[in-house]
């Protein structure tokens, strides 16, 4: 069972879940956009097993704060402060689309913070065709607003983003959705080869692929993460 927990960071208080033994090696969850630290209710548990998993929601979704003021930097500043509030001073990190992003960004930028990342599904920061969306009816759990800052980050990227792809040094596993995403795969394959320590494995399920192969993407996962195990040094909340 995971409890729910909040702690403030940056004068904003952040949302998370927290599940798993108080000793094991941590471990933290970046959602999409749109969703919240609920979406990997499927997998959290069988991580669970042998982490202390962290699941948190991102300025302007579900249960943290929506102040106002997005970008993916402000958000990639949230996810450090984070770890600094817990006290996690190295941790694995796994980010699925926009989590993806926010968590390169901060490997990339505290490469001495992230020691295995796991990028679901994830673009690779090259421009391309902007669309702005349409806002659905009814009430939503995150900030609309929000959907259309980082949106046009996403859609123009700054191109530093890119080169210090170099930078990143946590060994990483990219997770593709294979032809039934609507992530371009040329692109995922090209983050793959541009970060040092990347290699891709495609599970042919589409972009949610910790939702439609669950135990696959946990048994991938799982082994990924077990591989030159290390102990990290952290006080764990």
């Amino acid at each position: 069972m995971a409890d729910h927990r909040s702690v403030g960071v940056g004068g904003i208080r952040l949302a998370y879940r927290v599940s798993g033994p108080p000793d094991a090696p941590p471990l933290v969850l970046v959602h999409a956009l749109g969703e919240d630290a609920t979406d990997w209710e499927q997998v959290a548990p069988t991580l669970a097993h042998s982490r202390r998993v962290y699941a948190l929601d991102l300025r302007g979704h579900g249960r943290s704060d929506w102040p106002g003021d997005y970008s993916l930097e402000l958000m990639r500043a949230d996810l450090l402060q984070f770890l600094d509030a817990l006290g996690l001073d190295r941790v694995d990190l796994i980010g699925h689309s926009l989590g993806g992003i926010v968590a390169y960004l901060l490997a990339q930028e505290h490469p001495q913070r992230v020691s295995r990342l796991v990028l679901e599904d994830v673009p690779v920061p090259r421009p391309r065709e902007p669309n702005t969306p349409t806002r659905p009816d009814g009430d939503l759990a995150f900030d609309w607003e929000m959907v259309l800052a980082v949106r046009r980050q996403i859609d123009q990227p700054d191109p530093g983003w890119l080169e210090r792809l170099s930078q990143v040094t946590a060994e990483t596993l990219v997770v593709a959705g294979g032809p039934r995403s609507h992530v371009p795969q040329d692109g995922v394959a090209e983050l793959a080869r541009r970060i040092p320590g990347g290699h891709m494995v495609t599970i042919p399920v589409g972009h949610l692929v910790h939702h439609a192969a669950p135990e696959a993407f946990t048994e991938l996962v799982a082994a990924f993460l077990l591989t030159e195990e290390t102990v990290h040094p952290a006080r764990r909340p």
